[in-house]
């Protein structure tokens, strides 16, 4: 890998992770439409990692809520009274939300490598997240707050996000569309979207971590990675501010309709 092709994908990454098209089925897609050949291990750990500067740029968006959480959290914790504050109550449903991913994704890794190495497989993927997008537009009545939420409401949007561990399921589509078929505006949904990445980013960067330490020639691969990086967390940012915005007045029927054609021509190229 390049260092122009690391800024690439991480640019891609840091774009795609937030805006509801899947950052995933891109990383999957850019290098097959270039020409690009990665070794699969290489591949697959370079978007797991780079996916650390898009949850850097939730970490200095979300800044100050993530701070009031872990605040609240570990009082709640401490005083032996962890489901009466709101914002201690909002740490256990981020932490509720994150646990049927680890859950499969455990369970299924070498299902999910198998999957990324597909580009086919990735356009009938990405029809799925039109379909999801689509059902929250069609189903949601948007009428409630992220206080408003409940532990069930998490927990079924944790499952929502078990979809987005296959190529070309926008994790942030699938949670944002969660979200919003348990009645929360489209803006509550998206945050808390972002909010309930931190976690399984951390997870999923820290596993990648020791599968970089054993690669060969690590240390050519350092570069590029850092490189990927920054690209990620910059666009990331950029994408987070504009998403929340675009959401308070529009709809998400313009990327499943950007998802839609995307996976047609992949399946029809591939």
């Amino acid at each position: 890998m390049t260092f122009l092709q690391a800024i690439i994908l991480g640019i891609v990454q840091g774009l795609t992770e937030f805006i509801p098209v899947s950052s995933s089925g891109h990383l999957v897609l850019v290098p097959h439409f270039l020409g690009w050949q990665f070794a699969k291990e290489q591949a697959f750990i370079f978007d797991v990692l780079v996916q650390w500067g898009t949850l850097f740029s939730v970490f200095i968006y979300f800044w100050k809520d993530l701070t009031i959480i872990g605040t609240a959290f570990v009082q709640g914790i401490m005083q032996r009274t962890p489901f009466v504050d709101p914002d201690s109550r909002m740490g256990w449903y981020l932490i509720i939300a994150t646990l049927p991913t680890v859950i499969f994704g455990l369970l299924g890794k070498d299902l999910i490598e198998y999957a990324f190495a597909s580009a086919r497989m990735t356009g009938y993927f990405l029809f799925l997240t039109a379909i999801v997008l689509v059902i929250a537009e069609t189903t949601g009545r948007r009428n409630r707050s992220m206080e408003e939420m409940s532990w069930l409401d998490s927990l079924l949007i944790g499952f929502s996000q078990v979809l987005a561990l296959l190529p070309g399921v926008s994790r942030s589509g699938a949670t944002i569309a969660g979200g919003m078929t348990r009645n929360l505006d489209r803006s509550a949904a998206a945050r808390f979207s972002f909010l309930m990445s931190v976690p399984i980013m951390v997870g999923a960067g820290a596993l990648a971590l020791k599968d970089l330490a054993e690669l060969p020639a690590v240390h050519d691969f350092l570069l590029p990675l850092l490189a990927g990086f920054l690209a990620a967390l910059i666009s990331g940012y950029i994408a987070i501010r504009w998403l929340i915005a675009y959401l308070s007045k529009h709809s998400l029927y313009v990327f499943a309709g950007y998802c839609t054609v995307l996976g047609l021509i992949v399946i029809l190229t591939s």
